[in-house]
């Protein structure tokens, strides 16, 4: 066989698409500008004061704590802030501004809706915060708060399209996003606070509850594919719906439901006793005791708007804020290249060494489509991060690394992949079982091509050290069942017992035969050529 790249079934390996491997952003000026940005979120139910390392696309989580101080419990009864909510969110708010101060913040945030907003005595507790704290507080309406949110759902999927949710204590948001924009913004009372005061028992509930609804679908339409959910007490509904399928992998964000498993949670949320699902799921007892309500919002929401696909998004309103800030050149960018290049520049031996393993193997994946492409380029960037781990738990915190680490722009099956992919990378055989069982929600030839990525990342990423380019070549002729590698000749000797092994390995996972050239010096008419072909 004529190894040369012109033989008639070795195409052309493709250039990397474009912009897959643009400069990184996290070390632009006005992307730094971001780091440690801080919000503080005075919401119904909770208190949240969340710094972010804002430089990266996807938010890193520099500081995160929540106090559920129920600022708006029984607001719709008394029409005033609840007084043991006052004493504990002034206290938690006082300290947030000390951890502030200590923390040296590029900016800091704080904004208040509903319960504040709508108080007779919220502009009071306004004023006495800002003087107990000196911080300004910001008091937003209903549908600024709604475009935050979606602004939220943005920073995690930005080609999102649909219905975005939001749900607190006093309040239900609702945002129309498409084309990386948020298109229509409406506020309603839904919140399980309010719903506490509709008086004339469960009908009168749900003709509550279905009437709100019909006036939203009014206003932003019932044509909306999916739909994504933001708040406490849709995460809440969303980690049970996993105790009752028995979900292995219990990341909230970007965890997909139907209206017809949602549906099936809320009638076994009804029939099971709350104090063992708060210690099944670890949902504290304050968040529990508005899933009810909660969960009966949620049964009409899906009802009203026949949604295909529900989606838990782990960001909102804060989220939001941080997008509001993060330049343009920032918001364009892909939210988990982004955090896999950062992870590749803080964490790996050789930063900048995943563009060029992703090069090298890329004649493997010539015909894979873009969303493919881009979790085989998020693997390589992630392929050394955790190097510093012992070596008989490395491959174990790869899988974790993927499988439970904060990105954005990354589904559940995408996880999954990139899991699998990393753990093969030190991993030559076998599973431990609870990663067995997550490994069972791949599709058996997505978890087959992912497990063959691992052996390419294996030797790809021992092949050398200034980067595999420099060593070889592969070419990949699929329909000869052929795997090649074009050695260099004054670096031949990079291919030893180790190497050999690896490359067999891979052409074995490929189900092919693996064939070795050593490239011989370009001839004087400026052509090269290789010398004899050798079987590995």
């Amino acid at each position: 066989m004529d190894g040369n790249a012109s033989a008639p079934d070795a195409d052309p390996a493709p250039a990397s698409p474009a912009g897959l491997f643009a400069k990184p952003v996290f070390t632009d000026a006005q992307a730094r500008a971001l780091t440690h940005v801080g919000v503080i979120d005075v919401g119904s139910n909770s208190v949240r004061l969340v710094v972010f390392d804002g430089a990266a696309r996807s938010p890193a989580y520099f500081f995160n704590e929540k106090v559920l101080c129920g600022l708006g419990r029984g607001l719709a009864e008394t029409n005033r802030l609840n007084p043991e909510g006052r004493t504990r969110a002034l206290a938690t708010l006082k300290r947030f501004a000390l951890l502030a101060k200590g923390m040296s913040l590029s900016n800091l945030t704080m904004v208040a809706t509903a319960a504040i907003r709508e108080a007779e005595d919220g502009p009071e507790f306004k004023a006495l915060v800002e003087a107990e704290t000196g911080l300004r507080m910001t008091v937003i309406d209903g549908p600024e708060e709604a475009r935050l949110s979606a602004q939220g759902v943005l920073t995690g999927w930005p080609e999102a399209q649909g219905l975005v949710c939001d749900i607190g204590g006093n309040s239900m948001e609702l945002a129309v996003i498409g084309e990386g924009r948020v298109h229509c913004n409406v506020s309603s009372g839904l919140g399980p606070f309010r719903l506490q005061q509709v008086g004339g028992g469960k009908k009168k509930l749900r003709q509550h509850i279905g009437d709100t609804l019909k006036g939203l679908r009014e206003q932003v339409g019932d044509h909306h594919d999916a739909l994504y959910l933001v708040g406490g007490s849709w995460r809440a509904i969303a980690r049970l719906d996993m105790e009752r399928r028995g979900y292995p992998l219990k990341v909230l964000h970007e965890y997909a439901m139907t209206p017809k498993t949602i549906r099936k949670t809320i009638d076994w949320i009804a029939d099971q006793d709350p104090a063992e699902l708060r210690s099944l799921t670890g949902v504290s007892a304050e968040r529990m005791s508005l899933v009810p309500l909660a969960a009966q919002v949620l049964r009409q929401l899906v009802h009203t708007f026949s949604p295909k696909r529900v989606y838990v998004s782990s960001y909102g309103i804060r989220e939001g804020i941080l997008y509001e800030q993060m330049p343009d050149a920032l918001r364009m960018r892909d939210p988990l290249i982004e955090a896999c290049h950062f992870m590749e520049h803080s964490s790996a031996r050789l930063p900048g060494f995943g563009r060029k393993l992703f090069e090298f193997l890329l004649p493997l994946y010539r015909t894979r489509p873009p969303e493919r492409l881009r979790l085989i380029r998020a693997a390589c960037l992630l392929h050394d991060v955790n190097w510093r781990a012992h070596p008989d738990y490395r491959a174990d915190a790869c899988f974790d690394t993927t499988t439970r680490a904060n990105l954005g722009g990354l589904d559940h099956p995408g996880r999954v992949y990139l899991g699998i992919a990393l753990m093969y990378r030190y991993k030559t055989n076998g599973m431990r079982p609870r990663i067995k069982e997550i490994a069972g929600l791949l599709p058996e030839k997505d978890f087959a091509e992912a497990k063959m990525l691992g052996r390419a990342l294996r030797f790809g990423a021992m092949f050398s050290m200034d980067g595999p380019e420099n060593a070889g070549e592969l070419r990949f002729f699929p329909k000869k069942q052929i795997l090649e590698l074009i050695l260099e000749r004054a670096t031949q000797d990079l291919f030893t017992e180790v190497a050999e092994q690896r490359f067999q390995s891979l052409a074995n996972q490929l189900g092919v035969d693996a064939k070795v050239r050593v490239r011989r010096a370009q001839s004087s008419n400026g052509s090269s050529a290789t010398s004899a072909s050798s079987s590995s």
